[in-house]
């Protein structure tokens, strides 16, 4: 039989080498300028991330964004591409609600521990010339890792590099200081059109990209203190003006928060109103140690939006056998009578309350200070885990406060991811109410991997996530006899981020006497730090009252 011409020739090779020699697969083009972040955020746009070494799929680094409020950390590159033609778009990713896609185009998404490649492929339209690919997280979710990003397919031609920078915004002026914050305003740059975004440098130190806006309010600052600041207009090609003229502004003397009768140093807990496999509680019956009980939660009040509610527990009473809302209330002048402070919290995983604008503020106040005069509580814990507005919030606190009056106590328990700037919800409402505010102890747990103070990352559970943490907000301006640290009293009372007593102690050494430091040692102490909370009384009396009685012992030993 005669054998095609193909054959024949493959036939002939083969007799010659002793193997059929075919053409290898062509490696997948890529025209992602810094696809594995080697050099740094080179060629890309990012809010919120950074290059960091570690958890990299290859190479030595890979990009950590961490999504905070309204922002959730995108990261995106412009690039130049052909009309018509088809490209793939992948990037390997790890971290809760990693997205990856194309502005117009398709995207994907993952949520996993691990590394896992993330892939959409999509066609560019007739005239287009360029598209721009993204990453980004989600709201309310901890930070997330990308690496070896690829765009394949052919280049285009990129156009004309941009070097032109805008004209230098004009009559910055600072005002309306508070003991916290001062408001600068300026003249739009003339080139308004080709701006991208203005930047305030305070003190000469470095930019901060404010937004494409002629207002800003420069917060988290000393009382009675002197600032200067500059402001220059920057262009999407990363081109900047120059800096106006330097102006200036002084804020107004601070206040302290009128005295509650609570000590320098304070041990604070939260009681659960309900049964949830925890150790049952009366009132009466939580561990001597605590300064602060907080009562754990103030319900929804559905009539009326801002308002709150509270009672007891049926189920519960029912398990303590019995357990009535008049001995709550006269459990409550118990711990009263021995010095506690006993305070109604609002919010928890759950909560629904929301705050949103002037008539659910004064709702909120109103109904908050009855629950006050009918239950005897000491004030109001915020505990709103799912977002919060500052503005409203801060008005709600100060209407109530000014109800109270003496001895008013207000507590907060953000969650870390709301404390990471002071842009951050809960940082930002802290600083508007300062000056009423008793303590704010973060929930340094059920959060993951956390940038600190210093702009490195630090896992959970580690004495140098809550002192890098913590350091955060004392620098942005709370002062440190209003600062907690918080965390749970049981392997069983978070999903993650317990640690023994010996952690949080360490934690309070360094941060108020700078001993006891992991590898991170703030460059000053805060001698008057509040002390430490827990979530919750019940848990720490599960797992023996380890809390209450190592932590509690160090807190009050304090000078």
């Amino acid at each position: 039989m005669r054998l095609p011409i193909s054959r024949l020739a493959a036939t002939a090779l083969l007799s010659l080498t002793g193997a059929l020699l075919v053409p290898t697969a062509a490696h997948a083009a890529n025209i992602v300028t810094n696809p594995g972040f080697e050099s740094g955020l080179s060629g890309w746009s990012c809010s919120n991330g950074q290059a960091v070494a570690g958890p990299a799929h290859s190479g030595s680094y890979a990009l950590q964004a961490t999504p905070a409020g309204a922002d959730y950390a995108r990261c995106s590159q412009t690039i130049s591409v052909k009309p018509n033609t088809a490209y793939t778009l992948s990037a390997w990713v790890k971290g809760p609600y990693v997205y990856l896609g194309v502005d117009g185009g398709g995207s994907t998404w993952s949520s996993g521990t691990d590394w896992n490649k993330l892939t959409t492929t999509f066609t560019t339209g007739a005239s287009a010339t360029s598209t721009t690919v993204y990453l980004h997280g989600w709201y309310g979710q901890g930070p997330y890792n990308a690496d070896d990003v690829v765009l394949d397919g052919p280049g285009g031609t990129p156009p004309p590099q941009d070097t032109t920078p805008p004209t230098v915004p004009g009559a910055l002026t600072v005002g309306r200081p508070t003991s916290s914050s001062l408001a600068l305003s300026w003249s739009a740059s003339t080139d308004d059109v080709g701006v991208d975004h203005y930047e305030v440098s305070r003190d000469g130190g470095t930019a901060s990209n404010v937004g494409n806006v002629t207002g800003y309010t420069a917060s988290g600052l000393s009382a009675d203190t002197t600032y200067r600041f500059k402001v220059r207009a920057c262009d999407a090609a990363g081109n900047c003006s120059a800096y106006t003229s330097e102006a200036s502004g002084t804020t107004t003397g601070g206040t302290t928060p009128p005295p509650t009768g609570l000590p320098k140093h304070i041990l604070t807990g939260y009681w659960q109103n309900f049964d949830n496999g925890a150790t049952v509680q009366r009132l009466r019956d939580v561990q001597d140690a605590y300064d602060i009980i907080e009562v754990s939660f103030a319900d929804a009040d559905r009539s009326k939006p801002g308002g709150v509610t509270f009672t007891l527990d049926p189920a519960l009473s029912s398990r303590l056998g019995g357990y009535t809302d008049a001995d709550f209330r006269a459990d409550i002048r118990t711990k009263q009578a021995a010095g506690k402070k006993v305070v109604l919290s609002v919010g928890g995983q759950n909560g629904t309350i929301s705050v949103g604008d002037p008539t659910a503020a004064a709702n909120f106040a109103d109904s908050a200070y009855r629950l006050m005069q009918t239950y005897g509580f000491d004030g109001v814990d915020i505990d709103l885990e799912n977002g919060i507005s500052p503005t409203y919030m801060a008005q709600a606190l100060h209407s109530l406060q000014s109800k109270a009056g003496a001895g008013f106590v207000l507590t907060m328990a953000p969650e870390t991811l709301y404390m990471q700037s002071v842009g951050s919800t809960y940082l930002d409402l802290a600083l508007r109410v300062k000056d009423i505010l008793t303590v704010v102890n973060t929930q340094y747990y059920n959060s993951g991997a956390m940038n600190g103070c210093d702009g490195k990352a630090y896992g959970q559970g580690t004495v140098d996530f809550i002192t890098a943490q913590a350091c955060i907000a004392l620098r942005a301006g709370l002062r440190g006899d209003q600062i907690g640290i918080g965390v749970p009293a049981s392997p069983r009372a978070a999903g993650s981020g317990y640690v023994p007593a010996s952690v949080v102690n360490n934690a309070i050494d360094c941060l108020a006497k700078g001993t006891n430091c992991g590898s991170f040692k703030p460059g000053t102490t805060w001698p008057d730090l509040r002390g430490a909370m827990t979530w919750s009384t019940n848990w720490d009396a599960s797992n023996g009252n380890d809390f209450s009685t190592n932590v509690g012992a160090h807190v009050h030993s304090l000078p």
